[in-house]
């Protein structure tokens, strides 16, 4: 079979087509290097974020772009989606009914719980996390060595007084939040306990995930030395999940958004090097003498 080569002029003419269209070279966009250095800066400061939360983080540093764009960057750049948490099952109870306290409102139902973490000496800190579980807020994470019942209601105390007393608290079974003193103060003030089954973590679902995010965005990537340094990291973090951080869950917000911050204004804190010409703010994060 021969192939009979025909001129441009023909071709276009019999396609209705312009020629000047077969001499256009394709060119990118004139930002794309831009912002493809911008989305790499903040892959690597929120190493644990999918390319939907750095979208958000760019449109919030003054970017006009959309998901599909900053996903075609992504994964042109290979960079790497975290893993999905894997689904869990709902409680059921023996009649085959499903029971589960549900938040209806902000200090409806709050949650708390410790983690454990060290320090590079090898000490151990402490951390009580306390959260509303319909506004995804985080009220407190008190650090410290060692924690027990009566700091349990020290930080609850606190937080009643700056924010009102909730419906209910749910915790796990562990002393610090079944001691009696625990009990009796909680129900002196007015608020319900909801204390999930002895081995059923699922059951306090709310606190459980945002442990999990802890861990994964901060404690698993910061060597602390010492206590002083924890608390001020931790509680950095804490404002940065609250205030900045985008939360999936409800549409890629925040869950209490102050002031509008550019993405590099807060927790992690900025780099050695000048900001890009683009539109991300950075600061230098405090060092502890």
């Amino acid at each position: 079979m021969t192939m009979t080569k025909l001129s441009e002029r023909r071709v276009c003419r019999a396609l209705g087509q312009h020629r000047s269209t077969q001499r256009q070279v394709p060119r990118g966009r004139d930002d794309e290097e831009q912002l493809t250095a911008d989305l790499i800066e903040l892959a690597r400061r929120y190493g644990r974020y999918g390319y939907r939360k750095i979208a958000v983080l760019l449109r919030d540093a003054g970017w006009v772009v959309n998901d599909k764009r900053v996903e075609r960057i992504w994964r042109r750049e290979g960079l790497k989606v975290p893993a999905k948490q894997p689904k869990r099952g709902r409680l059921w109870l023996n009649d085959g009914s499903c029971v589960r306290l549900r938040p209806e409102r902000a200090n409806h139902v709050w949650s708390y719980d410790f983690v454990e973490d060290r320090t590079h000496d090898g000490r151990k800190i402490r951390m009580l996390n306390v959260i509303d579980e319909f506004t995804h807020e985080c009220l407190s994470i008190r650090v410290a060595r060692r924690l027990n019942s009566t700091d349990v209601i020290d930080v609850l105390s606190d937080l009643f007084v700056l924010r009102g007393v909730p419906g209910h608290v749910r915790s796990d079974n562990g002393p610090e939040f079944i001691a009696k003193a625990v009990q009796d103060w909680i129900t002196a003030v007015g608020v319900k306990t909801a204390y999930i089954a002895p081995g059923s973590p699922w059951e306090n679902g709310f606190v459980e995930s945002f442990n999990a995010r802890l861990r994964d965005e901060l404690l698993n990537g910061e060597i602390f030395y010492g206590l002083q340094e924890a608390q001020i990291v931790i509680e950095s973090w804490r404002r940065h999940y609250n205030t900045i951080r985008p939360h999936g869950s409800i549409g890629y917000k925040p869950p209490a958004p102050e002031v509008f911050v550019s993405a590099f204004a807060a927790w992690p804190a900025a780099l050695t090097r000048p900001a890009s010409p683009a539109k991300l703010t950075l600061v230098q994060r405090p060092t502890l003498n």
